[in-house]
């Protein structure tokens, strides 16, 4: 479901990626795991970060909507806020990560308070937030670079290298750059954001939500070989473990009919793929492709090359976001059901090592 063209200079349409410099976009996805296509951003840029507080148990009791719907929100209020979706952002499941140059600081700063009061009043759900700037990031030894992937002609997301989004988001959780309450907040405009769609079931066999990061030291270039092995085990089929199908596109209403030329741009704009200091995947795998990945992962792992958590489920989320004027340029955030990468998360913060299952 990708452009045949390997680089593309995406239009005004295109969001998510769009870095100060304009970088192009590239849509063979195997080309964002090259190291050398990602442009640092400014040390004055804006980090902000968001996750659901205790996602686990809202997940247990089936709040899977309510999770991806806060952990979205963020991208919405602050684009909607900002004017604009020509910022740089990555749907995480249960949070969101996002960068604005310094003059978006109140924008983010008010967006922020938003959806943390939205997330407490609207959905009971506790959402952690915080920023900081790139450059605090690189006083403590990381660094944030951006490149875009083309996920079809209209929609272009921001893929993150360099592990600065992750030590942010570890200092927010510790309790640091948290955005403090306002006296007075507003409702955040999420316009647009919405969760349309009943829940997708495999078709091969399982969703597959994966995690994988590079060991700390180890080179981008190591780990990028290591991610095209993995992706070559997941792509092999005639629809590269795509978790949309036309077969399973069902309204929640169930009063809307979908012809296949809608649906067919919806699953194209869809993240279900993407490099976030790492791999973050949504998959509809074979039961055989997850064993042969989850072999190359453990043995990875005991030489210390990466650290990685998988989760299987049977049906993938979607929710959607269609700014406002912009039809065209909808885009379609992917989770699993079961617990998704917040699933996938815990396993890999818990640094467990899964059992391949016998054959």
């Amino acid at each position: 479901m990708e452009p045949a063209v390997d680089a593309v200079q995406t239009d005004e349409r295109a969001m998510g990626g769009q870095h100060p410099n304009a970088p192009q976009a590239y849509s063979e996805f195997s080309r964002v795991l090259d190291p050398s296509i990602y442009e640092a951003l400014p040390d004055d840029w804006l980090v902000g970060i968001t996750d659901v507080v205790g996602s686990t148990s809202a997940i247990k009791s089936g709040r899977y909507e309510d999770v991806n719907y806060a952990g979205a929100s963020v991208i919405a209020a602050v684009g909607n806020a900002w004017g604009d979706f020509d910022f740089p952002f990555v749907f995480r499941g249960d949070g969101a990560a996002f960068a604005l140059p310094p003059q978006g600081i109140m924008t983010a700063t008010s967006a922020l308070r938003q959806v943390v009061a939205f997330a407490k009043t609207n959905l009971n759900l506790a959402l952690r937030a915080g920023h900081l700037s790139v450059g605090e990031i690189r006083a403590n030894g990381r660094d944030v670079r951006v490149a875009r992937y083309a996920a079809s002609e209209d929609a272009t997301y921001a893929m993150f290298a360099g592990g600065g989004l992750k030590w942010a988001e570890r200092q927010i959780k510790n309790g640091r750059y948290l955005v403090k309450p306002g006296s007075y907040t507003t409702e955040p405009d999420l316009t647009g954001l919405s969760c349309d769609w009943e829940p997708f079931p495999s078709q091969r066999g399982e969703i597959l939500s994966l995690l994988v990061e590079p060991s700390e030291g180890r080179s981008p270039e190591a780990f990028a070989a290591l991610a095209k092995c993995v992706l070559s085990v997941l792509d092999a089929g005639t629809r590269q473990a795509h978790p949309l199908s036309r077969d399973t596109a069902i309204t929640k209403d169930r009063a809307r009919s979908v012809n296949l030329e809608t649906w067919l741009a919806v699953a194209s704009n869809s993240d279900f793929r993407k490099f976030d200091d790492g791999l973050r995947l949504t998959l509809d795998c074979t039961r055989e492709q997850i064993e042969a990945v989850e072999a190359i992962l453990v043995a990875a792992k005991a030489r210390g090359e990466v650290n990685f958590g998988l989760h299987r489920q049977s049906h993938a989320l979607m929710t959607c976001f269609v700014p406002s004027g912009k039809p065209d340029s909808h885009l379609h955030f992917l989770d699993g059901r079961g617990g998704g990468y917040a699933k996938a998360a815990e396993m890999m913060e818990a640094n467990e090592l899964p059992m391949v299952s016998a054959r």
